[in-house]
């Protein structure tokens, strides 16, 4: 947690450098000089007015973390541009008659934060074929999570997401964690669990709780609570697993965790995977949900096949991707690793949670085929 508080304090410090500087360079524009004229005050108060004002601007209509996410990307892009002009200046001896360097970093800046915009409302499938030494038949699953529905879609968007998955003709279906949030509305979250629990597979609809799903407010702020959910869920034919194992077709296990911060944050208990596993068949291929990619070490040495996490929103922001990671906080932000005998895939999610930008990966649901070696 003091790690957190840590990265918190930096950003609002880099922040505050942000604002400043972008100020500065917005005083450099040939249309700011004429609108001043020499004095440097004046200067300073239409950079700066410019500059807070946009700020504000983002903070209102979307929130102040994103406008956070803006300023240090116009900073950081302008700063870069400004280093290679300098260069290019070195080179060309001779002095440009415009701010080009400004210019270039303002059309950067949104082209980057318009392509992460859309790279976080719009929803790509994502393959993985595993294999098995194990005697299994093929077996695909789709899985998802992070939808937290509410944020850049509604039910209706949930119900066209759905339809995609659908076309890929799943076996089973996972959603490993964070479905709703607590922005969710009830109406929503009613009409998004009937959807779910329309889909066609062979094997079912299996849930797992994220940390976001029992929500942090309180039922009476988003109008359902974590109960709820769960009878919503069933009611449309979702199995909710929560430290629970089902065997699919005699050949394969699924095991839902209860989310780590059952333990992290609401003074509860978890099983661990030695406890989860210890009467399963070893020689059936195990799959585990657990929302928080925080346990490899374990999920590893217990031998299960494969672990399915969402939680990290893939790391969400270029170059800061591996922030989790870095300090401990994941052990893996995006993608696949493999550790001993154990396939671990972390899905950077269907939506997001307050930022509104995805500038070092995109939304998506994972299309994973599970076959046996030749």
């Amino acid at each position: 947690m003091a790690m957190w508080y840590v990265i918190m304090w930096t950003a609002l410090v880099l922040t505050g450098a942000a604002l400043v500087y972008v100020s500065n360079r917005v005083c450099r524009f040939e249309s700011v000089r004429r609108l001043t004229g020499d004095s440097e005050k004046l200067k300073s108060m239409v950079g700066g007015g410019t500059v807070f004002g946009l700020f504000a601007l983002i903070c209102i209509g979307f929130n102040f973390m994103n406008a956070i996410v803006c300023i240090i990307y116009f900073a950081m892009i302008w700063l870069i541009c400004d280093a290679v002009f300098c260069g290019i200046l070195k080179i060309r001896k001779k002095p440009f008659k415009r701010y080009y360097a400004g210019g270039v970093a303002v059309f950067l800046s949104l082209t980057v934060l318009w392509v992460g915009w859309y790279a976080d409302y719009h929803v790509w499938a994502t393959y993985y074929t595993l294999t098995t030494s194990k005697q299994v038949k093929p077996l695909k699953i789709v899985m998802f999570a992070d939808s937290h529905t509410g944020t850049t879609f509604r039910a209706d968007g949930f119900a066209k997401h759905i339809d995609a998955m659908q076309t890929q003709n799943p076996d089973i279906v996972i959603v490993a964690g964070d479905y709703v949030d607590d922005g969710t509305s009830r109406t929503d979250m009613i009409e998004t669990s009937r959807k779910l629990g329309q889909m066609r597979t062979k094997y079912g609809v299996y849930f797992v709780f994220g940390n976001h799903d029992n929500g942090y407010y309180g039922a009476a702020h988003r109008g359902f609570s974590g109960a709820e959910l769960v009878a919503e869920l069933e009611k449309n034919g979702v199995n909710v697993l929560r430290d629970e194992t089902v065997q699919i077709a005699d050949m394969f296990y699924l095991i839902g965790r209860r989310d780590a911060s059952v333990e992290r944050e609401r003074g509860g208990r978890r099983q661990s995977m030695k406890e989860l596993v210890q009467n399963l068949d070893k020689d059936k291929y195990m799959i585990v949900a657990d929302h928080q990619p925080t346990d490899y070490g374990n999920q590893a040495e217990v031998g299960v096949d494969l672990v399915l996490s969402g939680h990290t929103h893939g790391g969400q922001l270029f170059p800061f991707n591996q922030v989790g990671k870095w300090i401990g906080a994941n052990d893996l932000v995006y993608g696949y690793e493999k550790r001993r005998n154990t396939d671990f895939i972390v899905t950077s999610g269907l939506s997001d949670w307050a930022i509104k930008f995805k500038t070092g990966t995109k939304s998506e649901y994972v299309v994973i085929d599970v076959v046996p070696q030749e």
